[in-house]
C-alpha cells in the first residue's frame, strides 16, 4: 500500500522542466535509493515530498495521518543550542502541549489536549529523546557550534528519528560521514521500520541499505527492483533499446522529410494522412529529450617523476600532546595509487603534508623525489574565486588551453564537463555544488601534473561522473594521494591504504578498502583467540599440572575427517567460483532483466550468498592449513 504517491507531476525552472508528467508511489516499508544527474531535480523532489516546496502541477498524495521527516544535506541547527536541545527540536509539538497541558489557563479543552498528548506519546518526550542520544552515541550537554560536518549530520538525524516518523527523505545523508560513521548509518537505517527515500551517489551504500533504485531521468522517474548493480545492468539495456527504436525513428522522420520536399508534380498527389503523420513525427522529434552528454575527462601527466616520490623514516608530528603521526615508515613509488582511511581530524591531511614536504616532522626523516609536478583537488572549494568567471577560472587571460600536444578553446574545453558557452561568463558563485565539484575537475585536469591529491573528489558529483572519473585515474600514470569516504570510488582507485589506527599510529595495506576490512576482522579474530591463552599463561599453575598448560603441548594434528575436509575445500571453493561467475555474466547481460523483478531478487541474492559462502570456506581453509 502506498504511503505517498506524485501524479502526472510536473515542476520547472526556468525553460528544462525538471518533472515532465512524472508519476512515483513510495509503499510502507520501501527503502528507496534516489539517483540522477547533479541538477536533475533530486533535492527538490524530496522538498515536495516533505511538503517544503509544491509542484507547479500534478497531485501529491499522502496517507491520512502520515508522519514525513526531512533531513536535507546541510541541517539547519541553532549553534547556541546544546545536542539535547537540538534533538527535542524533532518531538517539538510534543514538547509544547505538554507544557501548554501543565500551566494551562480556564477554559482549554484538557480531554482534547490529553488525547492528543496521547498520540504524541508527549509524556515521556524526554525519555524518547535520551534513548535517542545512547543510541546514536551523542553527549546531550555538547553545543552544536562545536561540532564537526559529521557530527552535526547525526544530530539531525538523532532529531529525525526521535520524531519516529513514517517517512524519512534522506539528502546525501553519507557528506561528511567517514567510513566507520557510514557503516554505523547503514546499520542504523536497515533498522529502521518506516519507509524510507534518500538521495546518495555512494553505490556500496545504496547497495547496503536500497531495495529499489528510482532514477530521475529528463523529467521522468523509472523505477528498479533489487540493488545498484542489478540498475545497472538494466539501464544499460534499456539505453540500448531506447537508441535503437529513436534510431528508427529518425530513419523514417528522414525519408519522410526527403518525400515531402520532392518537386512540384510528386506534391499534386501527395496523401494528406501522410502530410499529417509526418507534422506528428516533426512535433515528436522536438519534444523529445535525449540522453544528456557525457563528461569527457582527460589529464596531461607531463613529465614523469623520479622513480621515489616520497621516503619516510620514522616521521612523528605532535600538535600540543596530541600525537597525529608517530613513528611512520614508508615508500612511495611513481605510479602509486594510495588511499588514506581514517575518522574525520584523524590526520590525513597532516600526513598527506608531511609525505609532500609542505610540513616538516617532529622527528625522523622525509625525503621527496625529484620533478614532482603537484594537483591539488580541495574538498572545501575554497581555491575557488567565487566572483570569477568560469572561462576566467579554468585558463585565466587567455581563450586558449592546451593539455599536452592538443590546443583547446576554453569553451569548448567547459562543454566537455557540461558546462554550455553561454555559461562561461557566468560566476563561480552561480553554480551547484556539484557543478562546482566539475568546475574544480575542468581546472585540476587543464595543468600537467604527475601527483595528484585528491581530498573527497567523490561530493556531489552523480555517480556518472565518478564512473568516468574512476577509469581516468585508473589509466593515468601519475601518483595519486586519495582521501574519500566512497568505498566504491576508492575500491576502484587505490592499489594501497595507509590507515589511521589511533593515537598517531598509521598502518599500510597493501590493496582497497575491502582487503583492509578482511586483513584487519581477521587480525582481530586471531588477536581474540589468543587473548584467552594469553589470561591463562599468566595465572601460576600448579607444579602437579604445569606440564599440561596449553604452551607445553605439542601442536595437535588434523582429525581425519578434518583432513578429509581440507582435501574437499579446493574442489567445493572452486565450483562456488565457477557459479558465482556464470551469475557475474547473467547480471552482466540484458536477459535477466526481460525475466522479471522475482527472477532479478533471486539472482542478486543469490550472487550475495555464494560470497558469504565462499568468505567462510576460504577462512576454513585457512585454519585448517595453519594446523
Amino acid at each position: 500500500m502506498a504511503v505517498l504517491s506524485i501524479s502526472d507531476a510536473h515542476l520547472a525552472f526556468g525553460h528544462v522542466p525538471l518533472l515532465d508528467a512524472a508519476n512515483f508511489s513510495l509503499e510502507a516499508g520501501d527503502r528507496v535509493g534516489l539517483i540522477g544527474r547533479n541538477g536533475t531535480g533530486k533535492s527538490s523532489l524530496l522538498k515536495i515530498l516533505a511538503g517544503l516546496e509544491k509542484l507547479d502541477d500534478g497531485l501529491l498524495q499522502l496517507q491520512q495521518g502520515l508522519r514525513t521527516v526531512y533531513v536535507p544535506q546541510e541541517p539547519e541547527l541553532d549553534a547556541q543550542s546544546t545536542i539535547f536541545d537540538a534533538v527535542a527540536d524533532g518531538v517539538a509539538e510534543a514538547r509544547a502541549l505538554r507544557l501548554r497541558f501543565e500551566q494551562h489557563a480556564p477554559g482549554d479543552d484538557l480531554g482534547a489536549m490529553q488525547e492528543r498528548l496521547e498520540q504524541l506519546e508527549g509524556w515521556t518526550w524526554e525519555q524518547r529523546v535520551d534513548e535517542t542520544l545512547q543510541r546514536l552515541g551523542l553527549d546531550g550537554t555538547r553545543r552544536v557550534g562545536e561540532l564537526s560536518g559529521g557530527l552535526k549530520k547525526r544530530v539531525a538525524l538523532a532529531r529525525a528519528l526521535v520524531a519516529r516518523p513514517d517517512v524519512l527523505l534522506l539528502d546525501e545523508p553519507t557528506n561528511h560521514l567517514d567510513l566507520e560513521a557510514i557503516r554505523w548509518l547503514e546499520g542504523l537505517l536497515n533498522a529502521f521500520g518506516g519507509s524510507l527515500l534518500l538521495i546518495t551517489h555512494d553505490r556500496a551504500f545504496l547497495d547496503a541499505v536500497c531495495t529499489r533504485i528510482v532514477e530521475l531521468d529528463r523529467g521522468q522517474l523509472r523505477g528498479y527492483p533489487g540493488n545498484f548493480a542489478a540498475f545497472q545492468a538494466a539501464k544499460a539495456y534499456e539505453l540500448q533499446n531506447e537508441a535503437l527504436a529513436q534510431a528508427r525513428f529518425d530513419k523514417v522522420l528522414a525519408q519522410e522529410e526527403v518525400w515531402i520536399r520532392k518537386g512540384v508534380e510528386a506534391r499534386r498527389t501527395r496523401s494528406v494522412a501522410r502530410v499529417a503523420r509526418l507534422q506528428e513525427m516533426r512535433t515528436q522529434r522536438m519534444a523529445r529529450r535525449d540522453v544528456q552528454g557525457r563528461v569527457r575527462l582527460d589529464i596531461d601527466a607531463g613529465s614523469a617523476s623520479g622513480k621515489i616520490v616520497a621516503e619516510l623514516e620514522g616521521v612523528c608530528k605532535r600538535f600540543g600532546e596530541r600525537a597525529v603521526v608517530q613513528d611512520f615508515s614508508t615508500t612511495i613509488l611513481r605510479g602509486d595509487k594510495i588511499g588514506l582511511i581514517g575518522p574525520n581530524g584523524a590526520g590525513k591531511t597532516t600526513l598527506l603534508k608531511l609525505i609532500l614536504g609542505e610540513l616538516a616532522p617532529d622527528e625522523g626523516s622525509v625525503r621527496q623525489g625529484t620533478r614532482l609536478s603537484v594537483a591539488y583537488f580541495d574538498q572545501m572549494r575554497a581555491t575557488l574565486n567565487p566572483d570569477a568567471t568560469l572561462a576566467d577560472t579554468i585558463s585565466p587571460g587567455s581563450e586558449w588551453i592546451e593539455i599536452g600536444t592538443q590546443k583547446k578553446h576554453v569553451n569548448s574545453y567547459l562543454a566537455d564537463f557540461l558546462f554550455s558557452p553561454a555559461r562561461a561568463n557566468s560566476p563561480v558563485k552561480s553554480l551547484s555544488g556539484g557543478e562546482r565539484n566539475r568546475l574544480l575537475l575542468a581546472r585540476l585536469f587543464a595543468r600537467p601534473a604527475n601527483v595528484l591529491v585528491l581530498d573527497e573528489p567523490t561530493n556531489d558529483l552523480d555517480i556518472e561522473t565518478l564512473e568516468l572519473l574512476e577509469e581516468l585515474l585508473a589509466d593515468y600514470d601519475g601518483t595519486v594521494f586519495l582521501v574519500s569516504h566512497d568505498r566504491r570510488f576508492v575500491d576502484n582507485v587505490v592499489s594501497s591504504c595507509l590507515v589511521a589506527e589511533g593515537q598517531g599510529l598509521w598502518r599500510e595495506y597493501v590493496g582497497n578498502v575491502q582487503d583492509w576490512l578482511l586483513q584487519s576482522q581477521r587480525a582481530a579474530e586471531l588477536q581474540a583467540k589468543a587473548a584467552p591463552a594469553t589470561a591463562g599463561a599468566a595465572v601460576p599453575a600448579p607444579a602437579s599440572t604445569a606440564a599440561a598448560t596449553p604452551a607445553a603441548l605439542p601442536k595437535r594434528k588434523l582429525s581425519y575427517k578434518e583432513q578429509r575436509e581440507l582435501d574437499e575445500l579446493p574442489a567445493r571453493i572452486e565450483q562456488l567460483e565457477a557459479e558465482q561467475q556464470q551469475l557475474a555474466a547473467l547480471m552482466g547481460g540484458t536477459e535477466l532483466y526481460t525475466q522479471g523483478a522475482a527472477r532479478i531478487q533471486e539472482v542478486t541474492d543469490r550472487a550475495s550468498q555464494i560470497e558469504d559462502q565462499l568468505m567462510q570456506l576460504l577462512e576454513r581453509w585457512d585454519t585448517l592449513s595453519s594446523r
